[in-house]
């Protein structure tokens, strides 16, 4: 990405994180009732519009190595965040839900449905329906639409120049940024600002209230989020420095902790446990969340007394502590008895096939993860894992088939989908090769660069027919796309049409 769009993604990014959680103290005078989030919320912002935004936010962290990119850590948030916004009742809102790599304890809702959530966070929480607290109280943000309810409860004059500001945004996401989106940063910040003094606590109050619904009909305990809130404000201590960056957007009051724990004690639910996962995703999220030049096996070796006290979580950390410190012949066996002792956990399938081929034993890798792929057929972490292996031992064909199968079934991610590029290109199968990274783009909101590589799939010799029809296909619906971004009739409060995206 270019370094003047970069900036301009990132520097929008903050002010809309900003908008969509900072809360000034005012309570709501009918917290019960939900409020009309109708046509000006709408009118203001649509959710095509958002989605846009919200991809581009993402982008920039991406470009930024901000977002951390782990098949295991990533599967399990997407799981987590999937079983919640399925009971959110908003069936026209996609939810994308990532990882950052950041030990601050905080998580947050971009435009779009595109929820972060820090590493520090993940590790402040003591169960799994704590982190799903979390995770609802910013489902409901984005299902109350409170970001475009902000821009909405400003004054009609108001209304017209933010409108300018966005249409200039969203024009310039589609062509790629340059001058259109230069002149919406300024902009940007100034509301970024005034937002801060705007956005009322009432919205953090209607998150909380709709996201213990959210969090009880998923099946998991709502005293977890009041739990979390708890520990949030235990950890504020006396110090502005030691207030986690949670509580300066998220703040938590006696009133809101009491609140949140006498609606949840109303709630009739019998909680599931937390599932194995959870544990496992702590501690693989522990070890890469290092910081560079502290050595993960000290964690261990502290907590870690003798393997029969520990728990098999502990044990798998200790594992890919010993993998990250160069020491992957020395992991090997502690997958081997956890796998061996558990053959369900998918977690301790991949961890040793990684820690196989980091070892030099490429076949025992390649066995192990075919095993894995037959007990777990489609599982997107295995999939990937394993065509890591195959093309690490030049099966670059094989890797590409199945990824391939996996992305003709599973919604990939950005970084699947380039994985499944690199496989392609590795295959000698260029022309697919460049539609893969045409999809990358497009799931990363860049339409300019997504036109460039299905031309470049065009122009590849030899095409099939099928190939061909397919790839001037996808061209044209992004052709028809780019410029329709951001074309608003604001002077008019009117609500432009719906249009199909390629993403």
């Amino acid at each position: 990405m270019p370094m003047l769009f970069q900036r301009f993604a990132m520097l929008f990014a903050s002010a809309l994180a900003t908008l969509a959680i900072c809360a000034p103290a005012f309570s709501s005078t009918e917290p019960d009732d939900l409020p009309d989030i109708g046509s000006p919320a709408q009118a203001m912002l649509t959710l095509e519009d958002e989605r846009q935004i919200g991809r581009m936010i993402v982008r920039g962290l991406r470009d930024s190595d901000q977002i951390l990119e782990d098949p295991e850590v990533s599967e399990y948030i997407q799981s987590i965040g999937s079983r919640l916004s399925s009971q959110a009742n908003n069936g026209n809102q996609k939810f994308t839900f990532f990882t950052v790599r950041d030990n601050t304890i905080n998580a947050f809702a971009l435009p779009g449905g595109f929820i972060g959530v820090n590493s520090g966070l993940l590790l402040e929480t003591k169960n799994e329906s704590e982190l799903a607290g979390v995770l609802a109280h910013e489902i409901a943000h984005v299902t109350q639409r409170h970001i475009a309810r902000s821009l909405a409860a400003q004054s009609r004059s108001s209304l017209v120049s933010t409108a300018a500001m966005l249409a200039a945004i969203l024009v310039g996401a589609a062509v790629g940024g340059g001058d259109a989106a230069m002149a919406g940063m300024a902009a940007a910040q100034s509301l970024a600002i005034q937002q801060q003094i705007s956005f009322t606590r009432a919205n953090e109050t209607e998150a909380d209230r709709v996201g213990l619904g959210i969090l009880a009909h998923s099946g998991f305990d709502p005293n977890g989020m009041p739990a979390f809130f708890e520990t949030l404000s235990r950890r504020a201590g006396s110090s502005e420095l030691n207030i986690p960056e949670m509580l300066r957007s998220h703040p938590v009051t006696s009133t809101r902790i009491a609140e949140t724990k006498e609606r949840a004690q109303q709630l009739d639910v019998h909680p599931s446990p937390d599932s194995p996962s959870y544990a496992l995703t702590r501690e693989r999220m522990r070890v890469l969340s290092t910081p560079p030049g502290v050595d993960p096996r000290e964690y261990y070796n502290a907590v870690i007394v003798s393997d029969t006290d520990a728990t098999s979580a502990q044990i798998y950390g200790k594992g890919l502590a010993l993998m990250t410190a160069g020491q992957p012949e020395k992991a090997v066996p502690i997958f081997q008895r956890l796998r061996d002792s558990d053959p369900t956990v998918m977690q301790y399938h991949t961890a040793l096939g990684q820690a196989q081929l980091q070892a030099g034993e490429s076949k025992q890798s390649l066995a192990t993860l075919a095993r894995a792929r037959d007990l777990f057929p489609r599982n997107v972490s295995v999939t990937v894992r394993y065509a890591e292996s195959l093309m690490q031992v030049g099966d670059a064909k094989r890797a590409h088939e199945i990824l391939l199968d996996l992305f003709n079934v599973v919604a990939p991610t950005p970084e699947q989908a380039k994985l499944t590029a690199l496989a392609a290109n590795a295959a000698g199968d260029v022309a697919d090769s460049y539609f893969y990274m045409s999809e990358y783009h497009l799931m990363s909101g860049d339409l300019p660069l997504a036109m460039n590589q299905l031309q470049l799939a065009l122009a590849v010799p030899h095409l099939s027919s099928v190939q061909r029809a397919r790839f001037q296909a996808r061209l044209e619906e992004v052709q028809d796309a780019m410029p329709k971004r951001g074309m608003r009739r604001a002077s008019t409060g009117s609500q432009r049409p719906q249009r199909a995206t390629p993403y």
